[in-house]
């Protein structure tokens, strides 16, 4: 299902003593995260007084946040962001809007189970299937992965030999 706020990146920690914070980011790469004028932290908006790469991370100085002892307040928090400010790309959707999809055998359409968790790796993300058996299928189009429709809450994947077993 498509969501009006999605997760973008997780306060890991703190940075320095002027309040900055070490954002891990929940989908792509640590830029993405420089492509957005408003957060929302804990139902509220926060606009990002500056921001930069450190070493793979985010590090991100927010507008009121003025020293270390605010942000490690925030630490643990996760940061939302608009959907609609994503300017994702067609056909793309966010990590979180995957949770809860009914996974279907993309050849017999039987439902195989409930995507329950996406866990990123290096070669891929992998999603985890929870049915009659809980399974792993990698997060690879067109290899195992035929189709999303958040609309209809659907995806449609490639059930190789021995997936299910």
């Amino acid at each position: 299902m498509k969501l009006d706020f999605v997760p973008a990146g997780r306060i890991v920690g703190v940075h320095g003593i002027r309040g900055e914070l070490r954002v891990l980011p929940l989908e792509g790469e640590a830029d993405f995260l420089s492509g957005f004028k408003t957060f929302y932290l804990d139902g509220r908006a926060a606009a990002p007084a500056s921001f930069r790469i450190h070493k793979g991370m985010a590090l991100l100085k927010l507008e009121g946040v003025e020293d270390r002892t605010a942000a490690e307040a925030l630490r643990g928090k996760e940061l939302l962001v608009r959907r609609a400010d994503a300017r994702l790309p067609e056909g793309e959707c966010f990590d979180a809007e995957l949770i809860g999809l009914d996974v279907y055998d993309g050849e017999t359409g039987a439902c195989v189970g409930e995507l329950v968790k996406v866990e990123r790796y290096p070669a891929s993300k992998v999603y985890t299937v929870r049915g009659v058996k809980e399974f792993l299928i990698p997060a690879v189009r067109d290899a195992f992965i035929l189709g999303v429709d958040l609309e209809n809450n659907r995806m449609d994947v490639r059930i190789w030999e021995g997936l299910l077993e």
